[in-house]
């Protein structure tokens, strides 16, 4: 008979839980960094999976099939699904979105052509304010240089494979974890280095609609932030 409601009725079931119950253990399988959801940034975690067991009399007894995995911050100790690591640390995040401006700029100047010093102070400027402090118009002059010629990469077209794909190994991985007005910010960061010497040339309209292509951003809303950018502030 199931004890029934009410305070006598909540004390036998809590007499009941202690006698009857189900109990389990927990074993570490790995460990590593990840963004706490809980706590709200970058923490340790381990790496969780576990057997249930039936327990009488506060001794298990009889095996109710395994759990888990889990993943358990180090910190807070909350335990969370294994699909929170997905998530970048913060500073993985940092590298990834400092890396994704890095690889615009060049792709835009690239597709330009010229490297002029005015579209060069632009991408600096980006590139600085991403995470990369000691960024110079020399350097990144340099690797635009290399890579117009490294074979295969900058030739064949207004938007070459090799360029598409630089873009694309940037930008993909860092899209599902950024909001829309962080991924627009990226485009538009690009179209102004584009603008920087004047209007849009051929080659860095098709580089830009391949960045926002990698952003997830469709189609009218490139043709929308592209002509935003053109409009002073």
């Amino acid at each position: 008979m199931l004890p029934g409601r009410g305070p006598d009725g909540r004390a036998a079931a809590a007499r009941l839980s202690r006698l009857l119950g189900t109990r389990t253990t927990w074993t570490p399988v790995g460990d590593g960094e990840f963004f706490c959801p809980g706590c709200g940034g970058d923490r340790n975690y381990q790496r969780l999976t576990g057997q249930r067991r039936f327990v009488l009399l506060g001794v298990p007894v009889l095996p109710r099939g395994a759990t888990g995995p889990v993943v358990e911050c180090a910190a807070c100790r909350h335990q969370f699904g294994t699909d929170v690591l997905d998530h970048p640390t913060t500073t993985r995040f940092s590298a990834m979105l400092r890396d994704a401006v890095h690889t615009v700029a060049l792709a835009v100047l690239a597709a330009g052509g010229t490297c002029s010093r005015a579209s060069l102070e632009t991408a600096v400027a980006a590139v600085r304010a991403a995470g990369f402090d000691d960024c110079t118009e020399e350097q990144l002059a340099a690797l635009v240089e290399a890579l117009e010629a490294d074979t295969g990469r900058f030739t064949g077209g207004p938007c070459a494979a090799g360029l598409a794909i630089e873009l694309h190994e940037a930008l993909d991985p860092l899209a599902p974890h950024l909001a829309a007005p962080g991924r627009e910010s990226i485009l538009l960061q690009g179209a102004r280095i584009a603008l920087a010497d004047g209007p849009y040339t051929p080659a860095e309209r098709d580089a830009l609609a391949t960045v926002g292509a990698a952003l997830t951003i469709c189609s009218q809303d490139v043709t929308r932030l592209l002509a935003a950018a053109r409009t002073p502030s």
